[in-house]
């Protein structure tokens, strides 16, 4: 960016025709110093950046707007508390163009919601937040008496003492741990490498057994565990019914019967013989190609008639 042009940009640029009787810049271009956000300062409306203090529901599409989002707003004088003025903003949602308008409240010092928009109720517990519990205002109006904070002082001084004891021990446990940073920070490194060697460790491990994972270090817990785990699987069964078997088994093996089912098994392959070498001489004789073998319902002698009929023709 050239000087000219940054100088326009800062608004110091003082163009020929400009005069120091003339006034400032704002006064010779005939504008607001705040430009575009004073279009409505001569209805008393100034046009501001407003941050919302609580979640609310717009009331025109029932979403909730968060606190903390910002919106363009125009501020106003309603009134005044006193010698408090009363400020007004209206702004319109994002979501539906809807028009809300936040007044402040300072007898209570807080926002209200006049219109357009209703406030997200959120209670919650004190100690589950952790936060400590303001006093009511019938407690503060109390505590502005002198005759209620003497009856009250003899209380909290017994409060006092008795507590000084843990605090002072709390204080010096800080002070020990933390008054020579050196060794803390040299006993935090030791820890921190210590912790970085077990776990290389450990990957090497699992990577010789061929996991994926790190496994944690071994534990009597987890041995005793292992250790009361049973796997039912199918060999112990097998083997049980084997031994079983063998048990009941005679001692001696009948020899007239294993001869018996020799006998059975010799027939049974001449047979086989005998059928494998009729089929070999039919294929001799009639010429019937291997294919038809797989064809066990054609017989030889339907084959013959096929081979004379296509000679025949």
């Amino acid at each position: 960016m050239s000087s000219l042009a940054a100088a326009r940009a800062d608004n110091f640029y003082y163009p020929p025709e400009w005069t120091p009787n003339q006034g400032s810049l704002n006064k010779f271009h005939g504008q607001h110093a705040l430009r575009e956000r004073a279009r409505k300062l001569d209805q008393g409306i100034l046009i501001i950046r407003f941050e919302m203090p609580f979640n609310i529901w717009c009331g025109g599409c029932n979403s909730m707007i968060a606190k903390g989002v910002r919106f363009n707003a125009e501020k106003k004088q309603v009134g005044n508390y006193y010698s408090t003025k009363i400020w007004s903003f209206s702004m319109k949602s994002a979501c539906c163009k809807h028009e809300i308008v936040i007044q402040t409240d300072p007898k209570n010092c807080e926002y209200v919601i006049m219109s357009g928009a209703q406030r997200k109720t959120e209670e919650f517990d004190v100690e589950d937040a952790e936060t400590f519990e303001l006093p009511a205002d019938e407690e503060r109006g109390k505590l502005a008496d002198p005759f209620y904070r003497l009856e009250h002082q003899e209380e909290d001084l017994q409060k006092k003492k008795e507590a000084e004891p843990l605090l002072v021990r709390l204080q010096r446990v800080s002070d020990v741990r933390h008054s020579d940073d050196y060794t803390l920070n040299k006993a935090l490194r030791a820890r921190l490498r210590n912790q970085k060697k077990r776990v290389a460790e450990e990957e090497a491990v699992s990577r010789r057994m061929g996991l994926g994972i790190r496994l944690l270090p071994k534990s009597e817990e987890d041995a005793a565990t292992a250790k009361q785990v049973k796997f039912c699987s199918g060999f112990e069964k097998n083997k049980r019914e084997k031994r079983a078997a063998i048990t009941a088994a005679p001692v001696f093996k009948n020899q007239s019967t294993s001869s018996t089912a020799a006998k059975k098994r010799l027939e049974l392959e001449s047979k086989r013989r005998k059928i494998k070498a009729i089929a070999a001489s039919n294929l001799l004789t009639a010429g019937i190609s291997p294919s038809s073998w797989s064809q066990p319902s054609v017989s030889t002698s339907g084959a013959k008639r096929i081979s004379v009929a296509a000679r025949i023709r």
